[in-house]
């Protein structure tokens, strides 16, 4: 597996830092953003380091598109979501911040106020574990 000892992404999947992890298959890893846009906000990755959208082997992409898939059918059914955005940022120009590929699932509600793109801020810790539990296998 191919992973970068300076990424924060590569240090959660080597569970070396914490994280609200839902989902997780042989290639890819969901887990909770902790500057949530929206209840349920989440992050799809590939376990292995990829920089972004330019330089991911399709196939990681794909096995990262279908776990974003069903980490957004999960928000659907148990957050009881109204949308989904899928969001990936290629680029510091495209508000990309951690540069290992990433999918945000952002679960959207009628009366959500969020327009992107949003400015991250801190979630509170306990409604993230709290909304982890119900999407979690």
């Amino acid at each position: 597996m191919t992973t970068d000892p300076e990424c924060i992404f590569c240090k959660i999947v080597a569970g070396d830092l914490p994280a609200e992890k839902i989902h997780e298959d042989d290639r890819t890893i969901a887990f909770m953003d902790v500057n949530p846009g929206t209840r349920g906000h989440a992050l799809v990755i590939p376990k292995n380091h990829t920089k972004d959208l330019l330089e991911i082997d399709p196939d990681e992409l794909a096995a990262v598109t279908r776990s974003a898939q069903t980490v957004s059918r999960r928000a659907m059914e148990r957050l009881e979501a109204d949308g989904i955005n899928l969001l990936n940022c290629c680029g510091s120009e495209a508000w990309q911040t951690v540069f290992h590929f990433h999918i945000h699932v952002v679960p959207r509600y009628v009366d959500d106020p969020l327009q992107l793109p949003w400015i991250p801020a801190p979630g509170e810790p306990d409604e993230i574990a709290q909304t982890a539990k119900l999407l979690r296998d």
